[in-house]
């Protein structure tokens, strides 16, 4: 059986996988950290902007660059009709394509697990901030069972099925986090756990969903069809539907902050 891999370039479908549940959370986000607004914003990647169009929405920000390494992604993010201030960037989290103290304001969004040094992707955040500049992140409690896709990886788990976490899940951790932005040197440095709660519209719309994971869509394809269907059904009555079909569940993210001292 090969080794199944975490890949996301296919814009369109990260939106509907990841895309809104980033907008659930990040809008939780964005209320805690409170920027003021006129900033300039750099966001660590940005993927397929879904993050970006918000800040822009929300924010008021006098720039955003979002740095992202996948092309494919960048070309749907510049799709997107409330990015036309934004500008894009392909590039490396640990080797940021951008001047050093240039920003106010640096965010990984749901990123930081796959950056595969963290400590050197913090380190370019501090790197390219104005003295008093914020770094600011949020990521999926991966380990702690807060994954989005939680409910299938669960069951994937359950029935002695390999689970293919990120490259740094262990950053994903609240102390963890903490910890990254103390030995980067920022200062005035908080946490919070954020909630986010989403509805699909029946449980086909879900799992056809879940199948968009790259990692998890290859475990399932490469599973007997007999076996594929009893772990479609455990899923299933994981998660019992409302009573109009609907089926709502929630995911839970780790938040840090911290300033860059002035």
């Amino acid at each position: 059986m090969a080794e199944p891999q975490i890949r996301f370039d296919d814009g369109a479908a990260y939106e509907r996988m990841m895309g809104r549940w980033s907008r659930l959370a990040g809008e939780v986000f964005l209320d805690w950290v409170a920027p003021k607004r006129g900033q300039r914003w750099i966001d660590v990647g940005c993927g397929n902007g879904a993050f970006t169009e918000l800040i822009i929405e929300r924010c008021a920000p006098a720039e955003v660059v979002g740095v992202d390494p996948s092309e494919a992604q960048l070309k749907f993010a510049r799709t997107r009709p409330g990015v036309a201030a934004a500008s894009f960037k392909q590039g490396d989290a640990m080797m940021l394509p951008v001047a050093a103290q240039t920003f106010d304001v640096a965010v990984m969004a749901l990123v930081i697990f796959f950056v595969p040094d963290p400590g050197k992707g913090v380190a370019e955040m501090m790197r390219v901030l104005a003295p008093g500049g914020i770094a600011v992140a949020y990521a999926w409690d991966i380990l702690g069972g807060g994954l989005p896709s939680e409910p299938v990886q669960a069951e994937v788990r359950a029935m002695g099925l390999r689970t293919v976490w990120p490259p740094s899940a262990e950053a994903s951790k609240i102390e963890a986090l903490r910890k990254l932005w103390s030995d980067a040197g920022f200062v005035d440095i908080e946490t919070r756990e954020i909630v986010a709660i989403r509805t699909f519209v029946d449980f086909e719309d879900l799992w056809s969903t879940s199948l968009l994971h790259t990692a998890l869509k290859s475990t399932i394809e490469e599973l007997k069809p007999a076996d594929a269907a009893y772990l479609q059904e455990r899923v299933r009555a994981r998660l019992p539907a409302n009573a109009d079909g609907s089926i709502s569940y929630s995911a839970r993210a780790n938040a840090v902050k911290g300033a860059k001292p002035a």
